[in-house]
């Protein structure tokens, strides 16, 4: 089956019926949700300092790392996210061309 041929609406897997939404793909980035998860990871952090002696005591303490962890990270995936976006539309912008 070739790319350009109708594409089935259903398919029979089995003895389930599974039917394909006849829909375009969103053309997401992705920016956005990553600056909220860091953003919220962020404010975890945040939250939890001023526990930090009871986390030490209790054996919690990684859960203030983890926060810490989860803003990093997030960070190097904005930047990989932006880079992409720049990078799509530079595509996008050169193919109209």
């Amino acid at each position: 089956m070739e790319f350009r041929d109708e594409q089935p609406m259903q398919h029979d897997i089995g003895k389930r019926t599974f039917f394909v939404a006849d829909v375009e793909p969103l053309d997401v980035d992705g920016v956005r949700t990553v600056e909220v998860g860091t953003a919220l990871w962020l404010v975890a952090f945040i939250a939890l300092l001023p526990f930090y002696g009871r986390l030490e005591e209790s054996g919690n303490e990684w859960w203030l790392w983890t926060c810490l962890a989860g803003v990093g990270l997030g960070l190097f995936g904005l930047e990989y996210c932006r880079r992409r976006r720049k990078a799509r539309t530079e595509r996008a912008s050169s193919s109209v061309e």
